[in-house]
């Protein structure tokens, strides 16, 4: 046996089936082993975790913590406009309900024909499809006018 391989932990698993330990640069260096899975393969991350993980992370699956502070700095980097600003998606949001809404009126009323909007439904939309819901809708849009 070779004077690198002696030293290194070999086949030490976690409880949960997970390996612990890496060996990289052609067996010279022994390293904590990333403890993410792959949800689609079922395979654990081959990346050697961080130091300062408290979870035995790599870098790419959160390893590092972060604080407060961190975190409005990430959130405030990745606004590059006022298009992605937090107002900016709730009113788009919004809009996007209230299109859904008077879609279902027409729907509802027989006004319109052909295919309706496809995709996921935005958060907060309720449906028309009796003659309640059609007075609610009409009922909110009044109080809420912009």
């Amino acid at each position: 046996m070779s004077k690198s391989t002696e030293n290194q932990p070999s086949g030490e698993y976690i409880a949960d089936g997970k390996e612990r330990y890496l060996v990289t640069a052609g067996g010279k260096i022994c390293c904590l082993r990333c403890t993410a899975c792959s949800t689609r393969t079922k395979l654990q991350c081959a990346k050697p975790a961080l130091k300062i993980s408290s979870t035995q992370k790599c870098g790419h699956h959160s390893g590092r913590p972060h604080s407060a502070e961190v975190l409005r700095r990430i959130a405030q980097a990745n606004t590059l406009h006022g298009e992605s600003s937090k107002q900016a998606k709730e009113q788009y949001r919004q809009d996007a309900v209230h299109i859904r809404h008077l879609e279902d009126a027409m729907y509802f009323l027989r006004m319109g024909e052909g295919p309706r909007i496809r995709g996921r439904k935005p958060n907060g939309y309720t449906g028309v499809h009796t003659k309640a819901d059609l007075v609610r809708m009409v009922r909110d849009s009044l109080l809420h006018r912009m």
